[in-house]
């Protein structure tokens, strides 16, 4: 492939494009307290993004998770499929899927949702048929910060690891980005500040998409057209 192949963007669902974070937050609060293993709040928010079965040992303890873990993933995803309506999509989104498909840049959004999930989260973007693709939870192995999630995307919009940036709002984006050779740029809208973005390997951070689109012509984005 070469140096002017067409770019792609590569962009994180959950609290980069879908306001919904904090919903997760709520849902796995509800279901630790259900399970019998209450968990403070920010400590769920610390472990937003990253797999399910990372995140349960990692609140839970090896024993909690290997004890309730099954059942807590169960209530949360009932407790989810009640608020999901609440999710909303987050601002600029559109407009920036479309800007970057007028540059000749190719999008790709992924997400580590469930397939149940997937498909609100497809309704919330209204998306379909301005993105090249979509993978999720089921085209992978590993959850982040695996690399397997940014490492199908890549896939999907085929290109190499060069030729790509991925925007997304949590230090598991930055780490799965790094350990696929893929440069990462954050946004605040998951509730993570940009100095700890930074130090998993963000090379530059926004507020927003919509922030991000204002910048575009002079965001790491840019050389996916200019190079």
């Amino acid at each position: 492939m070469t140096d002017n192949a067409p770019g792609a963007a590569l962009l994180d669902a959950d609290g980069t494009l879908v306001d919904s974070n904090y919903l997760h937050v709520d849902a796995w609060s509800q279901a630790f307290d259900e399970v019998g293993h209450p968990v403070e709040s920010w400590r769920i928010h610390r472990c937003i993004g990253m797999g399910s079965d990372l995140l349960l040992p990692e609140l839970l303890g090896t024993e909690g998770a290997r004890a309730v873990g099954q059942r807590a993933k169960e209530v949360h995803a009932r407790v989810y499929e009640q608020v999901a309506h609440r999710q909303r999509r987050l601002d600029g989104v559109p407009e920036l899927v479309r800007a970057l498909r007028a540059k000749g840049v190719r999008v790709v959004v992924s997400t580590s949702a469930a397939p149940n999930e997937l498909e609100r989260i497809r309704k919330v973007l209204d998306l379909d048929g301005e993105v090249d693709g979509i993978t999720a939870a089921a085209d992978v192995e590993e959850a982040k910060p695996a690399p397997d999630l940014v490492q199908a995307a890549l896939t999907k919009a085929g290109v190499p690891a060069d030729r790509a940036v991925f925007v997304g709002d949590a230090v598991w984006d930055a780490q799965a980005c790094g350990r696929a050779g893929v440069s990462c740029v954050g946004v605040l809208t998951g509730g993570i500040s940009e100095p700890e973005l930074r130090e998993a390997g963000a090379v530059a951070v926004y507020e927003s998409v919509a922030h991000l689109l204002a910048e575009l012509d002079g965001s790491p984005l840019a050389r996916l057209w200019s190079d």
